[in-house]
């Protein structure tokens, strides 16, 4: 029996069996890219809805003419942003009217940078969602789709979601260990010292300007394709755009804007797995999805697929080559991004357990079910989209375009701005945070005070604003695509992770260590990712180190030779007796303003005895389904080889209720949240005035709007004359309390400045 008649079997008709005919006999018709006529024509006779005309002849689906005005694309830009800016900064500040004078009194510098330490569950993972969506989430995701079929989606949402659910552990870690740090570098400086701190500064600026630069890559890139905007603007006016409201509402203000792009990335996503699989006049049905699919391994077979090059198989080499590489390469992002570990401050110490694995679990559904949706429908709708088109992410909205016109592709960049506005504004801060506290007070001025440090934070914001603007156009301009630069990401950063994770779960790793494992993996990685190049090449060239070997064994061997390098040269020195109190006390003296929430409670369900049990739940729920997504589940799709119909249809079915209950946790979860609904909110446990060492200076109020405003000195407190507390007699109270005063350096203590 012949592929084609095979084929028509699975899709049935007796005009099935014609069409899949012509397709084999026309196996050299297939478009090769570039400009002018060609012998390529769309075998469903699909036509374009921008020009009306059959795609027969195209070379590509854009071709060099955007199908939305320019103007459309300005507006985007800088109206869309003013407005969500405004709506914001309107957020941050109605919130701050309705908080209580308590609250207020807390509403410093700590609360700018670490947002209170109280954000909740459910907007928790609504953060989470929104800070691990870059534009590669929704077009990358696609685009693997369109080139490896239904692994594609399955092994990008999977292999980035685990992250998620392990970096849960040391989110409670830090809850558990060091509540009252505001950066991750501050646990390098209190556990390994100065040189250490210096090294993964290093490492962090790095995660930091890669994920940024990507985010605007993707974005700017689709802008320009969707509506003509020039590169250079658009990689400006976005990350500028986001500056106003990220400086203006601090940490806070960033969990309103990311809720707010969530929600209508999650309906975007929606109306699109409803357009493709229930109301597209030639789609409409996972029916007629399964049918043109195999209509498509006829003509555009899989190389590595099998079942004949099919796309509806899990037993996929390519696809299972670009898991490996995005399960090694995604530590990094995580693990060694502080927008993360600034989240992981930022919530509540009972809200960490479920934030993350909410979050993670939630998150899955946009690269698995929107690339399930947009990516096999470019090749179901067989769209001549050429390989430097789906490189470049525009699978998306080349598809959008075509089903839903000119309002599909304002859908997509509307989508793919909040996307990357989402996650740029947390890289922000992020970044804001690390110059602020870990080079400007750490280096430069160690006496600064906070309103100093919030004014030196939004200075911060802006300039990496700008930065980050002009690492994307360098970029751009030496022809690095963001699927290039998604893959080759965990070469330059993944030789950070294990230390990272050493620093707060294996006591025994040395300073040494620690820098050896570093920078000896990075260094082992570049070596590896450019010989393995030459080797297999030739040559080393941007494309040559962009091949799937060079890029997955420079990411093996960055994660694999950084933790044995520490091991080893931990050994060497006869490892480290670390005492975690000591981390705890340490952190603690790094508090420059009073927050209650910088500690954990001595009772409750945010105690240390919870948050014990806690961990221990995190270790297993999220080592469990870490094994589900990237072991048992493949494993069980092996026997559908390749897919049946009614498995595709399955498949498809478990897709759209997971998006829809994603949609649900991260859109409707938070407002419960807010309207304290139970189950949904939990009430704040009571807790001690403060975890600052002067707990009789009240902080200096803040007005509504979040910015804080210091009060003249002579209204302070400790300025009048009053006994100094160690003067007091043992009969005065304050002697009761457990003072955090003598765990302190005396020259850390504000008393000194007066």
């Amino acid at each position: 029996m012949s592929m084609a008649t095979s084929a028509a079997m699975l899709v049935g008709g007796a005009d099935q069996v014609g069409l899949l005919e012509r397709v084999s006999a026309n196996m050299g018709t297939l478009c090769a890219g570039g400009e002018g006529s060609s012998p390529w024509r769309n075998e469903f006779g699909y036509l374009s809805p921008i020009t009306g005309k059959s795609y027969d002849g195209s070379c590509s689906f854009f071709g060099g003419t955007p199908p939305l005005p320019e103007g459309l694309g300005w507006f985007l830009i800088l109206g869309v942003g003013a407005a969500f800016a405004v709506l914001t900064s309107a957020a941050t500040y109605f919130a701050n009217l309705k908080s209580t004078a308590e609250e207020r009194e807390y509403n410093n510098s700590e609360h700018f940078s670490t947002a209170g330490r109280s954000i909740p569950a459910f907007l928790t993972a609504a953060d989470v969602v929104s800070k691990w969506t870059w534009a590669a989430t929704l077009l990358q995701s696609s685009n693997v789709a369109y080139t490896y079929g239904i692994s594609g989606p399955f092994w990008y949402a999977s292999g980035a979601t685990i992250q998620i659910l392990l970096f849960a552990v040391l989110a409670i870690e830090i809850k558990i260990k060091c509540p009252a740090i505001h950066t991750m570098l501050e646990v390098v400086l209190a556990r390994w010292g100065g040189q250490a701190h210096m090294v993964f500064l290093f490492f962090g600026l790095l995660t930091n300007l890669i994920v940024t630069s990507m985010l605007i890559l993707g974005g700017a890139a689709t802008v320009r394709a969707l509506t003509g905007v020039p590169y250079e603007a658009s990689a400006f006016l976005i990350p500028i755009g986001v500056v106003g409201y990220t400086a203006f509402g601090g940490l806070h203000g960033t969990y309103y804007a990311s809720w707010t792009h969530t929600c209508i990335i999650y309906i975007a996503l929606i109306i699109f797995i409803w357009t493709v699989y229930a109301s597209s006049p030639e789609l409409g049905s996972c029916a007629k999805v399964f049918a043109n699919m195999n209509v498509a391994a006829i003509k555009n077979p899989v190389d590595g697929n099998s079942a004949d090059g099919s796309y509806l198989t899990m037993a996929s080499g390519g696809g299972l080559m670009f898991g490996l590489m995005n399960i090694v390469g995604n530590f990094g992002t995580v693990f060694v991004d502080q927008s993360y570990w600034q989240g992981a401050i930022a919530c509540r110490p009972n809200a960490t357990y479920k934030g993350y694995m909410l979050g993670g679990m939630s998150w899955f559904a946009i690269p698995f079910s929107m690339a399930t949706t947009l990516g096999l429908a470019g090749r179901a709708l067989d769209l001549p989209i050429t390989s430097s088109e789906a490189g470049a992410g525009l699978v998306p909205p080349a598809v959008a375009t075509h089903l839903l016109g000119t309002g599909g592709s304002f859908l997509v960049a509307l989508q793919l701005f909040l996307a990357v506005t989402s996650t740029a504004n947390s890289e922000q801060l992020a970044v804001s945070s690390l110059f602020c506290y870990d080079v400007y007070k750490r280096y430069v001025n160690p006496d600064a005070s906070g309103a100093t440090l919030i004014f030196v934070s939004r200075c911060g914001i802006l300039g990496w604003g700008i930065i980050s603007g002009v690492a994307s156009i360098v970029l751009n301009y030496l022809g690095i695509s963001l699927g290039w630069m998604y893959m080759a990401m965990g070469i330059l950063i993944g030789s950070a992770v294990a230390p990272i994770v050493m620093s707060l779960l294996w006591k025994g790793c040395t300073p040494n260590g620690a820098m050896g494992g570093a920078v000896g993996g990075l260094v082992c990685a570049i070596i590896s990712w450019v010989v393995s190049a030459a080797g297999i090449s030739g040559v080393v060239t941007v494309a040559t180190l962009g091949g799937n070997w060079p890029l997955l064994i420079g990411n093996l061997f960055a994660l694999i030779t950084s933790p044995i390098l520490a091991y080893c040269i931990s050994a060497a020195e006869g490892f480290q007796d670390y005492e975690w109190k000591k981390m705890k006390k340490e952190t603690g003296g790094y508090l420059v303003e009073a927050d209650r929430m910088a500690r954990l409670n001595p009772h409750g369900e945010e105690s240390i005895e919870m948050m014990q049990i806690q961990l221990r739940r995190t270790w297993i729920v999220g080592g469990v389904m870490s094994v589900v997504l990237i072991i048992v589940w493949p494993l069980l799709t092996l026997p559908a080889n390749p897919f049946t119909e009614s498995y595709f249809t399955f498949w498809v079915a478990l897709a759209f209720i997971w998006a829809h209950f994603a949609a649900f946790t991260t859109i409707v979860g938070p407002v419960l949240e807010y309207m304290e609904v139970y189950p949904f909110y939990n009430p704040t446990p009571d807790y001690e005035p403060s975890a600052k060492s002067n707990v009789s200076a009240a902080p200096a109020p803040a007005n509504a709007d979040g910015f804080y405003m210091p009060q003249p000195m002579m209204s302070m407190p400790m300025q009048q004359s009053m006994p100094m507390p160690m003067q007091m007699s043992s009969s005065m109270p304050m002697q009761q309390m457990s003072m955090p005063m003598q765990s302190m350096p005396m020259q850390s203590m504000p008393m000194q400045s007066m």
